[in-house]
């Protein structure tokens, strides 16, 4: 068992949000961790361990997009959320709580991490905000959830669930899920959300590296340092892990540094070490 602690804040627009704490309570620095889509402070624990030691500490938390559908606690008010009903743009406020919450136990060397679909929400908020407060950001496997669904489209059935989610935010329905009928995959989306992840051009779409000669104009805004680590084996990719990594250096702004992680696939299980040394590296950077 690893010890840590549980914690509990409240973002700017008052949601409150909760985490655990792994490593010393008054670290020289910290990760401030971001969970991928469907996944909650309970995942990745491996690599967030591996990361934390000595002086440095890593917070995760259930951003409002944790598991699948969830209830969301905003002063004496509860509202439904989770992956199915989360709007992705509210991730400025999510990390900003957490951000300030790290920063009032006065630690000042403090970077973000994201993971899967948190690299999208990391970026974004970077780019809103100019990375105020951060050091330097980590995307751990940044797939892009448009690319990943196009490459499992196989029956051709986008075009027809975009236009379906389309008629649902028309007509007023933005929240209401998606026909299983049609969705027949086990998933759970609300119309808005599904737009959001399987449209080319939403704000949820930070890395089109599948839409050639298109400017990531939100990656490009991001002037803090960037650690990528791209999983060699990553079973959401749809094209070879050296093309992913080489889109990246192309268009990063800022300094940066792209690794493919050997034989790793998307969730880094068995490559935590190598992640955490990496991390590591970019810190003393």
């Amino acid at each position: 068992m690893t010890p840590c602690f549980a914690v509990e804040f409240k973002t700017p627009n008052t949601f409150i949000l909760r985490g655990l704490w792994f490593g010393p309570a008054k670290p020289r620095h910290l990760v401030v961790w971001v969970h991928g889509l469907g996944s909650s402070a309970f995942g990745m624990h491996r690599a967030v361990r591996s990361i934390a030691g000595k002086r440095t500490a890593v917070l995760t938390f259930n951003n409002r997009g944790h598991d699948v559908v969830s209830k969301l606690r905003r002063g004496k008010r509860s509202i439904l959320g989770g992956t199915a009903h989360e709007k992705f743009t509210a991730c400025i406020d999510d990390i900003q709580g957490a951000i300030n919450f790290v920063r009032r136990q006065g630690i000042k060397n403090v970077y973000l991490a994201g993971h899967s679909t948190g690299c999208q929400k990391s970026i974004y908020w970077a780019a809103q905000k100019k990375g105020r407060g951060v050091k330097g950001i980590i995307l751990l496997a940044p797939v892009s959830d448009y690319a990943a669904a196009l490459k499992y489209d196989r029956e051709g059935k986008l075009a027809r669930l975009t236009k379906t989610a389309r008629q649902l935010v028309r007509s007023g329905k933005k929240h209401a899920l998606m026909p299983e009928s049609i969705l027949n995959d086990g998933s759970l989306n609300d119309a808005q959300r599904f737009l959001s992840l399987n449209t080319p051009d939403s704000a949820e779409t930070v890395f089109p590296y599948e839409q050639n000669g298109k400017r990531p104009r939100t990656l490009q805004r991001v002037k803090k340092p960037i650690l990528v680590l791209w999983p060699e084996k990553d079973e959401y990719a749809d094209r070879p892990a050296k093309d992913i990594a080489a889109w990246f250096e192309a268009h990063i702004s800022s300094p940066h540094r792209v690794v493919i992680v050997p034989k790793a696939a998307h969730s880094f299980r068995g490559a935590e070490r190598r992640v955490a040394r990496e991390v590591r590296k970019f810190i003393r950077a």
